[in-house]
């Protein structure tokens, strides 16, 4: 495994002792070894099927799909925009499963680390693994190369990983939000596009009627947020699998920063009828 090289762990006699050329070689034994200071320490190994064994008998019996008794349509409403400011991402937490509200509270703007964000859309369970691997990756290399990747190569990174799936049940489409003011969207065909205006989800039609005819790039901080607080609004109301709250990230030089209230679209009610 990659944290396996950077540690120098796989070359190490422990790692050859854990990992034997049989398949099934008994390693129930007491391990010793030594610390700095030469005093003895003793680890009982239990035994265990190695991962060589067990990848053979995976690719020999594939898993068959397990096909739903009737589809559940999936519904959401994401946004991502640059103004000179900044970037901004907004989402709703409506999480839906055909006509069913599974959940009002769902984040799906995530944090991947200090200057970026993604915000998800699709299978949540997909979006959530996907996010965790992508958050997972991006440490990875911060650790090998004392830096971060940067946000057009975290794309490439995503897209490449995401383009095996091409065709399968996987539906993930993830927007990076991040400062060097970066916009691109990853779809799990392996698709990447980068652009300064991004709307996914079945709300989208109805977000772009709003952003195309008030977004600028001399907007205020304060008045970005309040166009994309009232574009996740105009759609959460016309489309039927969006709603509840508005999730807002603000990316700037400095990082993000969540702004997020339960009463944003309660006041923009009342800001707009009154």
């Amino acid at each position: 495994m990659a944290l396996e090289d950077i540690c120098g762990f796989k070359n190490s006699p422990l790692h050859r002792k854990l990992s034997p050329a049989s398949c099934f070689e008994d390693t129930a034994t007491f391990l010793h070894m030594n610390d700095n200071s030469g005093t003895l320490l003793n680890f009982f190994m239990p035994s265990f099927l190695s991962s060589a064994a067990f990848t053979c008998r995976s690719l020999a019996k594939p898993s068959l799909t397990v096909r739903r008794p009737f589809n559940l349509s999936h519904g959401t409403t994401t946004l991502g925009f640059i103004f000179q400011g900044g970037v901004i991402a907004a989402a709703d937490t409506r999480a839906s499963a055909g006509g069913l509200v599974a959940c009002p509270f769902v984040h799906k703007i995530s944090p991947i680390h200090s200057h970026l964000v993604v915000t998800s859309s699709g299978s949540g369970a997909d979006c959530m693994l996907w996010e965790r691997i992508l958050r997972r990756e991006i440490r990875l290399y911060q650790l090998r190369h004392s830096r971060c990747l940067s946000i057009c190569g975290t794309a490439k990174l995503l897209s490449f990983m995401l383009h095996p799936f091409k065709g399968t049940d996987v539906c993930v489409a993830l927007t990076l939000c991040g400062w060097d003011k970066e916009l691109i969207y990853v779809c799990s065909d392996g698709a990447r596009l980068q652009g300064d205006i991004f709307s996914v989800g079945s709300g989208s039609p109805y977000a772009y009627g709003i952003l195309d005819g008030s977004l600028r790039w001399s907007l205020s901080n304060e008045e970005a947020i309040s166009l994309a607080r009232e574009a996740v609004f105009r759609a959460t109301h016309r489309d039927a699998y969006s709603g509840n709250h508005v999730d807002l990230f603000h990316i700037t030089a400095q990082g993000w920063k969540r702004i997020f209230n339960c009463k944003l679209l309660e006041d923009l009610i009342h800001q707009i009828l009154w």
